[in-house]
């Protein structure tokens, strides 16, 4: 069940839901509206899973940043969000979608427990200049069903994550070395 933009206004003020920095106007019918973070990691080479990601990170001037079509690019989002009640899902929307922008696509469940700044898969179709701080997608909670587990606790490769963070798959290459 998707929490409704009271009941999101009702579990931050109960200390369910954190957002931070939180600002009750991101608040719409069934969402928050997230930020796009100031920094940047560009990944332009041909990527290996079993090897750590090779990128180059930017901080996004307030003038502005060209993201250009046929670069991967690891952004952040700007708030840090948390819940030990509910399961979040980040996803982009209309305003970025419009603009070509293709953002987080392939891992938009924050599990009960979730405590990060969102890394954020980010693609474009045709260049496009972005802003730190504008708005980038949206940020639902959902309300789970059965016994909670809270992701942070399970210790898995992702549980410290506060920024930019590249794929680890490469850890479970090297996990199967002898």
């Amino acid at each position: 069940m998707i929490l409704t933009g009271p009941a999101i206004a009702a579990a931050v003020a109960a200390g369910d839901i954190t957002i931070d920095p939180f600002d009750p106007e991101r608040i719409s019918a069934n969402a928050y509206d997230w930020r796009l973070g100031a920094a940047l990691r560009a990944c332009t080479t041909d990527l290996d899973a079993a090897i750590p990601t090779p990128f180059t990170e930017v901080t996004i001037p307030e003038s502005g940043y060209v993201l250009e079509p046929g670069v991967l690019y690891l952004g952040v989002t700007l708030e840090r969000t948390a819940s030990d009640r509910y399961a979040q899902m980040l996803n982009g929307d209309r305003v970025t979608g419009r603009l070509g922008i293709w953002v987080h696509v392939s891992a938009p469940l924050g599990h009960v427990g979730h405590a990060i700044r969102w890394t954020l898969e980010i693609r474009t179709v045709r260049p496009v200049r972005v802003y730190p701080g504008m708005t980038f997608g949206k940020l639902i909670f959902l309300r789970t069903y059965g016994p909670a587990a809270s992701y942070q606790q399970l210790g898995r490769k992702y549980t410290s994550t506060d920024g930019i963070d590249i794929s680890r798959l490469h850890e479970e290459f090297q996990e199967d070395t002898p």
